[in-house]
């Protein structure tokens, strides 16, 4: 069986070329700079001279350098014969990082998304790059982009990958591309978004409750196709707006419109809105611990002596809400 441990570089071109900006772990520092490994290269070793390490006077080398750090670095000198390869870390630019990480980020993506098609299929890792990685970094750019276009037009890729080879994929079955597209949509599949707006709402008036009611629904009526708007009662007054997207600028511009639709109904009723937080996106692990704090006021709140007799409710969540005789709300 083939060893799976195996690996190789990320690009087609064995050595980077020099001025070009690359990822570099530091695996030790010496007098004369920082020996590196180039993660992009299959791990090739580099320098990072002394001198080229900072513009400042260095006074305490680990102060800017440290081992096992991941820092991008400017290609100086490639000596492929000898193998030498001269670094700079002072003449990278915020520019530069920036670009290096976005880069690197992808190129990581890429890399364990061929290292596991490789691995099932029990080929050589370099040849799924010969036949179908490397092509597709020179007909996009970057083979990232042409992954991400493989989950809603694989036929349209995979035709300009047979017209590059002249043909058929060399070294490539059905299954190949089979394998490979389990990858790609376990990989890069987006996911949505949730994005969420606390928000508090009290009316005073007779039938204040009826008036809430419409100002959730007018919140809800913002909805779109993509961005579904929810309302949900925490704990009178305090209620949640949420819509879950892939799109996270449209998310946020929905949930916004969606709170002024929901203030502008409660104010026209001569009710109260203040917005606790403006909308966000939150996190897996934001959202599990909202959950859980809103079971335990949802759990608190039924627990409030009188809540048994409350017959008014807003069906997609409104909980448990009265009005006393004068219509003022009893919360």
């Amino acid at each position: 069986m083939l060893d799976i441990m195996q690996d190789c570089r990320m690009y087609e071109n064995k050595f980077p070329e020099v001025d070009s900006v690359v990822m570099v772990q530091v695996m030790s520092i010496a007098e004369m700079g920082a020996y590196v490994q180039l993660l992009e290269y299959n791990n090739i070793e580099g320098l990072v001279l002394l001198s080229e390490l900072s513009r400042k006077r260095i006074r305490s080398i680990t102060k800017i350098i440290k081992v096992g750090r991941k820092e991008p670095v400017l290609v100086l000198r490639v000596d492929q014969e000898k193998g030498y390869i001269d670094l700079s870390k002072r003449r990278v630019s915020p520019e530069d990082i920036a670009a290096c990480d976005e880069r690197f980020t992808k190129s990581k993506m890429v890399h364990s998304i061929m290292r596991h098609t490789a691995e099932t299929l029990e080929v050589e890792l370099e040849t799924v790059y010969k036949a179908i990685g490397w092509p597709l970094y020179r007909i996009y750019g970057h083979a990232f982009e042409a992954f991400k276009l493989m989950i809603s037009e694989q036929e349209a890729v995979v035709k300009r990958l047979e017209a590059f080879h002249g043909g058929a994929i060399p070294d490539s079955t059905p299954r190949t591309l089979e394998v490979l597209m389990t990858n790609i949509r376990r990989r890069m599949t987006p996911q949505p978004l949730k994005i969420r707006s606390d928000i508090e709402l009290t009316c005073f008036q007779y039938g204040g409750i009826a008036h809430i009611q419409d100002a959730m629904r007018a919140a809800e009526s913002v909805s779109t196709e993509n961005c579904p708007v929810k309302a949900k009662l925490v704990a009178p007054p305090i209620y949640v707006l949420t819509t879950q997207t892939l799109e996270k600028q449209a998310g946020v511009e929905t949930l916004k419109a969606a709170c002024e639709a929901c203030k502008a109904s409660i104010e026209g009723s001569k009710g109260k809105f203040v917005m606790v937080s403006e909308p966000r996106v939150v996190s897996e692990r934001e959202d599990r611990i909202w959950e859980l704090k809103l079971n335990e006021m949802e759990e608190a709140n039924r627990e409030v002596s009188g809540d048994e007799d409350s017959e008014d409710s807003y069906e997609e969540g409104m909980g448990d809400i009265d009005i006393d005789k004068k219509g003022a709300l009893v919360v």
